[in-house]
């Protein structure tokens, strides 16, 4: 009898500890399943995403013609790869150099990002005219909701710029210049009414040099290309506080520079500053020459 007893005490002291096992086990588990969700929020927190900025030779600028366009270097620089075999087409065929095409076209539409270019495929800002019979948008320039060209490409525009100023009257002094004059050009497409801007050459003449666009000039024509020393052109500017050498009334717009700054450099005001160059608002472009005397 005692010996009975003996054996189912055994017997319980050993379901005892058995039953204990998995309860501690289970608590380790528990505990162990909490640590990967901690160690996911702290990933979370110190994931956060970093901020890319363009790098800084990618300077921007602002091109104001039919619309307001923010460009970058980069972007124009592609707009002339994307153009040029075309600009130098037009060239061949038509006698307007591909200097003076390549910078109408990224002035008037904004590198091909302004309203226009998108919007129509109009890449030189041409209004429709009587003679017009295509397709057509509204938009505002010197009027209200003027007439605009609508093309189905941009290499349409291209062509409809040639033929547009091949065609009429008033351009044909034009072709009387060197086909590779890139300079007359720019001051004869403002003498014939091209724009109504007084800096028009000047943006064009600022555009080609900047971005090399004679070299086309040159490969339509066989002469040699030798490209401006942009060092030397900016030590230049430097050494005159960036006025221009031919003419001490003109100030030419360098990187950084605001109408604020370009007044108070020549004891302007503001309003005055724009008054004599015809600004209808603060928008400035680098090499923009502007009248300060």
């Amino acid at each position: 009898m005692f010996k009975k007893i003996i054996l189912l005490f055994v017997i319980a002291a050993l379901a005892s500890c058995s039953s204990s096992k998995p309860a501690i086990a289970t608590t380790k588990k528990a505990a162990a399943v909490q640590k990967p969700r901690t160690a996911s929020t702290k990933k979370g927190v110190t994931s956060k995403p970093t901020a890319k900025y363009p790098s800084t030779n990618n300077t921007t600028e602002v091109i104001q013609s039919t619309s307001k366009t923010v460009v970058t270097s980069d972007l124009i620089n592609n707009y002339v790869l994307q153009y040029k075999d075309i600009a130098m087409g037009n060239m061949q065929k038509y006698g307007i150099p591909a200097s003076i095409i390549l910078a109408q076209g990224i002035l008037e539409s904004g590198a091909g990002k302004g309203d226009l270019a998108i919007e129509a495929n109009n890449h030189f800002g041409i209004k429709c005219h009587n003679d017009w019979l295509g397709e057509s948008v509204r938009h505002d320039d010197d009027s209200s909701q003027e007439c605009f060209r609508k093309y189905n490409e941009a290499s349409e525009s291209y062509r409809d710029h040639a033929l547009f100023l091949v065609g009429k009257k008033r351009y044909a002094a034009l072709f009387t210049y060197e086909k590779d004059d890139y300079k007359t050009w720019a001051k004869g497409l403002r003498a014939a009414g091209y724009a109504t801007d007084p800096n028009y050459p000047d943006k064009l003449i600022g555009y080609i040099e900047r971005y090399n666009l004679h070299q086309y000039d040159c490969q339509v024509t066989g002469k040699t290309y030798v490209a401006i020393n942009k060092s030397a052109s900016t030590r230049s500017s430097s050494s005159g506080s960036g006025s221009n050498s031919n003419d001490p009334n003109l100030y030419e717009v360098q990187k950084g520079d605001t109408l604020y700054s370009i007044s108070k450099k020549f004891n302007l005001l503001v309003d005055d500053l724009k008054q004599k160059n015809n600004l209808t608002d603060n928008a400035l472009s680098i090499g923009q020459k502007l009248r300060v005397k």
